[in-house]
């Protein structure tokens, strides 16, 4: 667990946070352990490591918003919570926690010949989570994408997958937050489907910001 500006971010694993203050919010639970509910659930995309029915139910609650796209509130039709859709570019405020989505997508990871595993048209998501005046960006899957300093601002802590494969290296998740200057860097994206912990140190060594390589709780 890490601890910033009195929020605790705790990394559950894979592309899995948790942040906790006055209120507790998850960002694509995956193969977590049962624990404290949720007020908010933020699910960058529909790919089963982002969005498991098993693990939102292990923490979601009647009152628990759900903030993500329409594929996901598809394959969470069963799942009783109140669901906010998203969009790149739009913005919610959620008793005092403000979500903003910004694109996430790949420009040179394909899975066939000029078929990317995240095609910009599909609006899978990034998130910008603001709690108590923290800004805190967790990049989703996705690619160092163009223009990616003009919408990503003035970040306290990012959270930013480094595996390859499917998303960005490490050289380039390390490009991408020298690019935005955050106060700290967290790698993810690793341990479980693809890319290891060599991958995070690779990221540190390259990143010109402070990073944090959290163990999974």
């Amino acid at each position: 667990m890490f601890e910033y500006g009195g929020v605790k971010i705790s990394w559950l694993g894979h592309a899995s946070f948790r942040l906790t203050n006055s209120k507790v919010v998850y960002i694509d639970p995956y193969q977590i352990k049962p624990a404290m509910p949720a007020d908010i659930i933020l699910i960058t995309h529909e790919h089963y490591d982002h969005c498991s029915v098993e693990d939102v139910r292990k923490i979601v609650k009647a009152t628990t918003v759900i903030v993500t796209t329409a594929a996901v509130q598809d394959k969470l039709r069963n799942v009783e919570a109140q669901f906010l859709l998203m969009v790149p570019g739009k913005s919610y405020s959620i008793d005092g926690v403000k979500v903003e989505a910004v694109p996430a997508y790949n420009v040179n990871k394909f899975r066939s010949p000029d078929m990317p595993y995240h095609p910009e048209k599909d609006h899978k998501l990034g998130f910008i989570v603001t709690i108590e005046g923290i800004r805190i960006y967790h990049a989703g899957d996705t690619d160092l994408i163009p223009g990616l300093e003009s919408y990503v601002k003035e970040i306290d802590v990012a959270m930013v997958p480094v595996s390859g494969t499917y998303v960005m290296t490490s050289e380039e998740a390390a490009k991408a937050v020298n690019m935005i200057t955050p106060k700290v860097a967290i790698p993810m994206h690793y341990g479980a489907i693809v890319g290891n912990e060599r991958d995070a140190y690779n990221f540190e060594k390259r990143a010109k910001c402070k990073v944090e390589i959290l163990k999974k709780e």
